[in-house]
């Protein structure tokens, strides 16, 4: 016994935590995989009843529920390819010798530790219309202020520039982690074959920052998907459905209309699609030959 201990020594210490995890992971969505089968209301004390797969085929033809997918989808490509551009920029720009890049570190790691719950009642105050400071900026520049939250033309963007905001800093320090352990070498031939900052930057540091750069944008990425609390913290879906994300509609099927049961099958599609995504981004990087 104590040989077989000796031999599995990892397994032995790792095995509890990794049991403890799985049943905190695969419990619940076990669960709800088993409730998107039933039609149940939290409403009454009647037992769930199975519909096979009702549930998902009401939900695809809830013009709502389309909608709430095509939201979601564009808030992630929209901030995730905004964040990436500038935290890339922002990445270079403190890779370089300036004064208090230590400070400006220190900073960007701000929006990031705060609570997002906080963060979205502090755009609240900012986006607010008659005092906030975005339009009082919007004064002194001689135009109109808007109505940043309750407009259905301006809700969604607003709402992407409360993520740039706050997680465009992550990708920067990511990329930054990797702009310092890029090596020297590289460069240092271009320049003698007389390449420029352009040509530097598009044939060297970005095939070299690769590997970093699928990390960066698959977190976020799939961070983005999930974004729940700063939406709900400033709109709560409104005005109307113009920022109900999918996960805003599965919080108002469960806990608004107790639909226990269509709550549960749109967030399995959601998992679905979260699972498909970061394999297929898992695939591309591979066939890209980036290996981590």
């Amino acid at each position: 016994m104590t040989n077989w201990i000796d031999r599995n020594i990892k397994w032995v210490f790792t095995m509890p935590a990794v049991i403890f995890v799985a049943l905190m992971m695969v419990a619940p969505v076990g669960y709800t995989f088993w409730l998107s089968f039933h039609e149940w209301s939290m409403s009454n004390i009647t037992p769930p009843l199975w519909v096979a797969f009702q549930n998902y085929l009401e939900l695809f033809q809830d013009e709502l529920f389309i909608k709430s997918l095509k939201l979601m989808f564009y808030f992630t490509i929209v901030a995730v390819t905004l964040e990436t551009v500038l935290g890339v920029g922002l990445a270079i720009l403190m890779n370089q010798n300036i004064v208090g890049k230590g400070l400006v570190k220190t900073l960007f790691l701000l929006p990031m530790v705060a609570t997002p719950v906080a963060v979205g009642l502090i755009w609240v105050l900012i986006y607010e219309p008659n005092i906030g400071i975005a339009n009082v900026f919007l004064e002194k520049l001689g135009l109109p202020g808007q109505e940043w939250l309750t407009s259905q033309s301006l809700v969604m963007p607003s709402l992407i520039f409360i993520d740039i905001w706050e997680w465009t800093p992550m990708i920067a320090l990511i990329v930054l982690a990797g702009l310092v352990s890029l090596p020297k070498d590289p460069y240092e031939a271009a320049m003698i074959d007389g390449a420029n900052t352009w040509q530097s930057f598009t044939k060297i540091t970005l095939p070299l920052l690769k590997p970093t750069l699928y990390s960066a944008v698959l977190l976020r990425m799939i961070d983005a998907l999930k974004t729940f609390d700063i939406i709900y913290a400033t709109t709560q879906g409104g005005p109307g459905t113009s920022s109900q994300t999918i996960n805003i509609y599965g919080y108002v099927l469960g806990f608004q209309y107790f639909k226990i049961g269509q709550a549960s099958a749109l967030l399995m599609i959601f998992f679905i699609i979260v699972l498909s995504i970061s394999i297929f981004t898992i695939l591309l990087r591979k066939s890209a030959g980036v290996n981590l």
